[in-house]
This record gives structure tokens, C-alpha cells and sequence, in this order.
């Protein structure tokens, strides 16, 4: 088995059976980051590609100073990001007035047992504007500064897109929940 030390320098090196064992190692994973942030299978692929390919060709630039995954999940968001802008003339645009973003949290769904694809699905079908803020901020944790940049966005904007994404995952989410809690009370009833 080759370290991921000496699999960078054969990657480095374009060697291609070291950059195919790189993609099969890797690839599952950082879809499933690309898969978060746009709402079809072939788009998500088609970042996945788009940021191996940076990879490979940024792979020199990798300090080691953290870990190679977290490095290209950076890789990945950020064409995501980019990917983003490239299509933001096709997405759905609403009109955004300033709002605070709440503290709350969707935690009284947790006896509800979401599968994984349930929750995939309620983000990924969140308004691109909505899912992209909700991803940087909820999961990869950037600020709503940071977002507003990276965006090209005003600040409240992030802010109101990020409440609003909320918003409709709770949303969603009440639906899921309402058959499964009426199964529990069921339950409760005949035991």
C-alpha cells in the first residue's frame, strides 16, 4: 500500500494510476460535498470532476500543513462556489429583504430518525441562493462575512437567505415528521 505522501508526489508527477488511486479513494466523499450544494446527481458529478481536475493541477501547492481531505474539500466548495456563479443567471431569484438570522435549531425532530437521504434531499431542494448560504454557513462554517464575499453579496443578504433556509428546512422537515410522530403515537397508545 503506497502513504499518502509518496501518492502526492506520483500525483505531482502526473502519473496516472497514482492520480486514479487518488479519485477512487477520495471521489465518494467530496460528491457527497458537491452533492450538497447543487440539486442534481450530473451536476454534482460534473464539479467533482471540475475540482479534480484543480486539484491535480494545484496538488504542488498542498503545504501539508493540514490534512490532503480537508484540503480538497476546500478544493470542492470552492468550485462549487464558482460553479455557482457561473449558473447564477438560471437560478431561481427571489426578492431578499433584510432579516436577522435566527439561533434556532430544528432539534425537535430528532426522535424522528431521518435518514440521511431524507435530510440530502430537504437541503438540496432548498432555492440554490438559500442551500449555498445554508452549506457554507451550517456545515463548512464560514461567517456570514466571509459568505458575503465569497458571494459577491451583501451581508444581510447571507444573513436573510441563511433564516430563510431555515425556515424551510423546518418546514420540511414538520412534514416528514407528522406521519412518523402519528406511527409513535400509535405506538404509545397500544402499548
Amino acid at each position: 500500500m503506497i502513504d499518502e505522501d509518496q501518492l502526492i508526489k506520483l500525483c505531482i508527477r502526473k502519473n496516472k494510476g497514482a492520480q486514479k488511486i487518488l479519485f477512487n479513494t477520495y471521489a465518494p466523499v467530496l460528491l457527497g460535498i458537491c452533492r450538497r450544494y447543487v440539486y442534481k446527481q450530473d451536476e454534482a458529478e460534473d464539479i467533482l470532476q471540475e475540482g479534480f481536475v484543480k486539484i491535480f493541477m494545484s496538488l504542488k501547492n498542498f503545504k501539508g500543513s493540514g490534512t490532503l481531505l480537508n484540503w480538497m474539500k476546500k478544493v470542492m466548495v470552492n468550485t462549487s462556489i464558482t460553479y455557482y456563479h457561473r449558473n447564477l443567471r438560471y437560478r431561481y431569484h427571489s426578492d431578499i429583504e433584510e432579516s436577522q438570522a435566527t439561533g434556532e435549531y430544528v432539534n425537535e425532530y430528532v426522535d424522528s430518525d431521518f435518514t440521511r437521504e431524507e435530510l440530502l434531499k430537504v437541503v438540496s431542494d432548498l432555492p440554490p441562493g438559500y442551500r449555498m448560504v445554508f452549506n457554507l454557513y451550517a456545515i463548512e462554517g464560514y461567517k456570514h462575512k466571509e459568505i458575503a464575499e465569497m458571494l459577491e453579496i451583501d451581508i444581510n443578504t447571507s444573513k436573510s437567505q441563511y433564516s430563510r433556509a431555515k425556515s424551510v428546512i423546518r418546514e420540511k422537515l414538520e412534514k416528514l415528521a407528522k406521519p412518523r410522530m402519528a406511527v409513535n403515537e400509535e405506538k404509545e397508545i397500544k402499548e
